[in-house]
């Protein structure tokens, strides 16, 4: 079985990189979201192991130590990393592996050498996620700002990712997408050469 590729996918908060995936994976059933472990306590209707690896600080910290994960952070006092084991399984199954995380994550995972590809989500004006930040209605306006400031950082990260997606429509993107995740399968790191007969 042919083993499946990684994607590190990243951009700021309300640019709507989780509905893009969603519908993705409404539609391609080999494409699979990691499953982040946390520190934080679970939201009403959270599952654990469906939406975060809920641990205490010393559970995380002692996955750390362990070498568990591939890459962690801590953003707004709150720990959150991919296990290894988890996305190397299900690459093994030849699944597609998206791993939905921050821009200091994806950037720790490229300088760390990972083989995998990087796609950026931005919004075509970062007005835009003003709106649809105060549109969500879960955060106050000083944290919406906090947020605002962080995302400015990130979007002078896209240059260090290899794939560009511009959310303004919705569909356009998902289609973009979905190109990437073709061509991704056809890289000649995903081949077995030895069984052409070259």
């Amino acid at each position: 079985m042919k083993k499946g590729n990684l994607f590190v996918y990243s951009g700021p908060s309300g640019v709507g990189k989780g509905t893009i995936l969603d519908k993705i994976m409404e539609e391609d059933s080999n494409v699979y979201r990691s499953v982040s472990a946390t520190t934080r306590s679970p939201r009403p209707g959270e599952i654990n192991g469906v939406h975060y690896y809920f641990m205490t600080e010393e559970e995380f910290y002692d996955s750390v130590g362990k070498n568990e994960f591939l890459e962690y952070v801590k953003t707004y006092n709150t720990s959150y990393g991919t296990l290894k084991k988890d996305v190397e399984d299900k690459l093994s199954e030849g699944k597609d592996v998206f791993l939905e995380i921050d821009v200091k994550g994806a950037l720790n995972l490229k300088s760390a050498g990972v083989k995998a590809v990087y796609i950026f989500v931005a919004p075509v004006d970062i007005s835009i996620l003003r709106e649809r930040l105060i549109g969500r209605g879960t955060e106050t306006l000083e944290k919406i700002e906090e947020r605002l400031s962080i995302s400015s950082w990130e979007l002078s990260k896209a240059k260090e990712y290899d794939y560009l997606l511009i959310n303004d429509e919705l569909d356009k993107a998902c289609d973009e997408l979905k190109t990437i995740i073709k061509a991704s399968r056809l890289l000649i790191r995903n081949f077995d050469l030895s069984k052409y007969k070259w």
